[in-house]
């Protein structure tokens, strides 16, 4: 399998290639009208269209539970990035076999799985669709085709935001004030309110909390295990401390120094004897993690970055006691598991973004320019100088991962 395309290249497609199919798809949903709706959805089989972003997935997770009490999780469908489907299995609320993927691996690969997705879905009769992107081109038309009647997707009415048409029965306002996964689950609970009544429909939202629900098998446990043992030459997992540096090419800007990370690691190797730190990371930032670890100069440091497949590092969570992370899929991943997790925030706001877990804490500076990036400005950014994460002190950072390191130690599900 080839390596996906650069978000770069998707962002622009999506503005220079699908604003204008969005354009043409409206104007053909003018001239062949939809007999007005003035009743609820019934819906009957669901796709849920969220294309990108894993960690986003697992905010997603309450939307999709409650598309499955509607109709069953047999008529629930997903259709998403073949390097996002990932998440949607290990989250286990469809079958694997209702997961429709696009590759991403070049422009007619993409054409062509969108088009084999758009089949299958109106062979299937799809009757209702939930676009969960925000504000997105590529998933606006996907929904539009897939030939549901019901069609519920984000729409700005009269704010600024990325032009993507008319193509949703339901168009429910952006509210950049809810959390992402209470969003998420206002768009399924749209379904319950006659499409012509919006922008305002009475719903009052509730919390979203997110669960663990992630069980590695003992033979998982062992191979990670197993793993640790030859890089630490000790028998038993010892007390891990994870840190992840990265915030992937998407949004370099959310990226702590890793000058930062380097100091938070020798402090942490100072406070605890017992510990071991251990930086994880792809395969294309292991020469920086190795490089982390030789700046360090302690043998209780030591790099996975490029070692475990994502299914190992969810294993790993399960067995180490703390993670800390920039504001990116790990943060997200992580409280499917029991792991404390420290999550740090700049161009974001941790109040839509940030993981919904008892076990997370949340750094954010919150200097004046900050948050820059949001769905209304197709999270792009002017910004090359993310003072907004320079801001977050490596002392703060250091009380927050102490004190979860002692929770976790005396929390009964750690393993490590």
């Amino acid at each position: 399998m080839g390596l996906p395309l650069r978000v770069s290249v998707l962002q622009r497609a999506d503005r220079l290639v699908f604003a204008p199919v969005c354009f043409l798809l409206t104007r053909l949903r003018k001239l062949l009208p939809e007999p007005p709706r003035d009743q609820p959805a019934e819906p009957r089989r669901i796709v849920i269209v969220k294309l990108a972003e894993q960690g986003s997935t697992v905010l997603a997770a309450g939307a999709i539970r409650r598309a499955t009490e509607m109709v069953g999780r047999d008529n629930v469908y997903f259709a998403a990035f073949e390097e996002n489907r990932f998440i949607v299995d290990v989250l286990e609320l469809i079958p694997k076999r209702n997961v429709l993927t696009v590759p991403t691996t070049s422009i007619p690969a993409m054409i062509l799985g969108t088009l084999r997705i758009l089949g299958r879905m109106r062979w299937l009769r799809i009757d209702t669709a939930i676009d969960l992107e925000f504000l997105a081109r590529f998933s606006a038309v996907i929904t539009y085709l897939s030939g549901a009647k019901a069609r519920v997707g984000m729409h700005c009415y009269f704010g600024e935001g990325p032009y993507r048409g008319d193509l949703m029965t339901h168009r429910v306002l952006f509210n950049p004030y809810l959390h992402t996964s209470e969003m998420f689950q206002v768009m399924v609970e749209a379904l319950g309110f006659a499409p012509d009544i919006f922008p305002a429909f009475n719903l009052r939202v509730s919390e979203v909390r997110e669960e663990t629900v992630f069980q590695p098998r003992e033979e998982e446990i062992e191979e990670v295990e197993e793993m640790l043992s030859s890089i630490t030459g000790l028998e038993r997992t010892p007390p891990l401390i994870l840190l992840n540096p990265n915030a992937s090419d998407f949004l370099p800007l959310r990226r702590w120094p890793l000058k930062y990370y380097q100091e938070l690691a020798v402090r942490l190797l100072e406070q605890f004897p017992e510990v071991q730190i251990a930086f994880t990371g792809l395969s294309s930032e292991a020469a920086s993690s190795i490089g982390l670890v030789r700046q360090i100069g302690s043998p209780r440091c030591f790099s996975l970055a490029g070692k475990t497949t994502l299914r190992q590092l969810l294993v790993l969570y399960t067995l180490a006691r703390v993670l800390v992370t920039n504001d990116s899929g790990p943060a997200h991943f992580a409280t499917l598991t029991p792991i404390r997790i420290v999550s740090l925030f700049g161009p974001e706001s941790p109040k839509l973004f940030g993981a919904r877990s008892p076990r997370t804490r949340i750094l954010y500076a919150g200097i004046a320019c900050s948050p820059c990036i949001n769905a209304l400005n197709n999270r792009q950014s002017a910004c090359r100088n993310n003072l907004c994460m320079q801001a977050i002190r490596v002392s703060d950072v250091l009380s927050e991962v102490c004190a979860s390191y002692r929770e976790g130690a005396l929390a009964p599900e750690t393993r490590g």
